[in-house]
């Protein structure tokens, strides 16, 4: 007994410092849901244009993610996290020359520094976190890891949904009945108030960055490769192992519907004339579903239901509520958004394990691979955003008065949603198997 408590106790320690930079990334991560529509305004930019906020934060996961395997396995975990949020602080930083020159590349600048820290620190936790137990209950320690990424994100879009978004609705009624110079001015000032919020993240993290320094991590490695799992054959590079590379297209798919349905949902709601007072909450709702589910994943994980089971169930939900989003209108409309935290929660969760089930020495790779698959946020948000200016244009040249062609062209862009479902459901269903023996 006291030697299984002591093994519970190291393990717990390094559980809560992981979650506790889930819960920094989660922070940091979700607040674009706040800046979408800020940018837009204070840029002038188009939907398209405004979901580029969303794509220079997850392409960098893309860019960083190999170098940040290999960044790791030359300077080790701690280092590693530490390095990765001081760059997150340098990013933060750079939002201060950004806002003086209210000028988007700049920002999107900005955001993508602060993406490439993060893809550090996903690289080190997720592995890390997965491999710290059996990989049979790895769904748990991860979902647990995923309520606190959402509680921060919670956070991060109320704060700063009140921070930038406070006043916007007057904002931009003024901006279209005054000249030109007052308008500058507007957009300056409404520009300058990111300022004080990120000097306060970026001397955070600087602080959190020299601290993770001495935390007590211990050294992991995954288990072996067993003959029994890859059908008695060996395995000698990490294309031979099919349903790592069905897995990095499913979570591809899975980080793009996420993102759509956190970082969309308040602009959807201005878009149905819902008060910016109340839409500014939204993603707030979409992050409270996630958290629930997870919190569900962790009591039922894998006592109750096996991870397969659950990412089957969180796809099947996923398509029925893209359905309810597209034939529904008003609030039930933005409600079925919101529900997609509880589609969403355990995909992630679910889908690591049994990627990296099998890989052994391979593991380090595939889950820079997994980690590039994030870059699904990056590129989904935007065709989401293309097909509400698609929609909006066809609908006005027809001659539909604009108010309309708004609200049915946001509720359209919608239809991204079904497919990224479908391909995750068929890896719940075959495409874990494939290239590996059921045992």
């Amino acid at each position: 007994m006291h030697i299984s408590t002591n093994t519970k106790n190291k393990k717990l320690i390094p559980i809560i410092i992981i979650a506790g930079l889930f819960f920094i990334f989660g922070f940091v991560t979700w607040i674009n849901g706040a800046l979408i529509p800020f940018m837009k305004t204070i840029n002038e930019l188009t939907d398209a244009q405004s979901y580029l906020v969303a794509s220079a934060s997850y392409i960098s996961f893309v860019v960083m993610a190999l170098p940040a395997s290999f960044i790791i396995n030359k300077i080790g975990y701690r280092k590693g996290m530490s390095l990765g949020l001081v760059i997150m602080a340098v990013g933060a930083l750079i939002f201060i020359p950004a806002a003086e020159a209210r000028t988007y590349w700049m920002f999107l600048t900005a955001i993508f520094v602060q993406g490439i820290g993060m893809t550090l620190l996903q690289t080190a936790s997720n592995p890390y976190i997965t491999i710290l137990g059996p990989i049979e209950s790895a769904a748990k320690r991860i979902a647990i890891m995923g309520i606190a990424n959402k509680i921060a994100g919670g956070l991060g879009s109320v704060i700063f949904g009140a921070i930038l978004l406070s006043g916007i609705s007057n904002i931009k009624e003024k901006l279209s009945i005054v000249d030109a110079s007052e308008k500058k001015v507007l957009l300056n000032t409404m520009a300058d108030s990111v300022v004080t919020p990120y000097i306060i993240m970026a001397a955070v993290l600087f602080v959190l960055g020299i601290l993770i320094r001495k935390a007590p991590l211990p050294h992991v490695e995954a288990a072996p490769i067993k003959s029994s799992e890859t059908g008695g054959k060996e395995k000698t590079t990490i294309f031979q192992f099919p349903h790592l590379w069905l897995g990095v297209f499913a979570l591809f798919m899975y980080v793009g519907v996420e993102v759509i349905a956190g970082d969309t949902i308040i602009s959807y709601g201005i878009s149905l004339n819902i008060p910016v007072e109340q839409s500014k909450y939204f993603t707030l709702y979409t992050l409270l579903a996630m958290v629930f589910t997870y919190a569900v994943g962790v009591v039922l994980i894998p006592k109750y239901i096996s991870q397969k089971l659950a990412l089957k169930a969180s796809a099947i939900l996923g398509i029925i509520l893209s359905f309810c989003i597209i034939l529904t209108s008003g609030f039930i409309s933005v409600l079925c958004v919101a529900a997609l935290g509880i589609a969403n929660a355990l995909v992630w969760p679910a889908i690591w394990p049994l990627t990296l089930k099998g890989l052994g020495k391979f593991t380090k790779t595939a889950s820079a691979l997994l980690i590039m698959a994030i870059s699904g946020g990056a590129i989904l948000p935007p065709v989401y955003g293309f097909l509400v200016d698609y929609k909006k244009e066809a609908l006005i040249h027809s001659g539909i008065i604009e108010n309309v062609a708004l609200i049915e062209a946001s509720s359209f862009g919608y239809w991204i949603l079904l497919p990224c479902y479908i391909i995750i459901l068929y890896y719940a269903i075959w495409g874990h198997k494939v290239g590996l023996k059921e045992t």
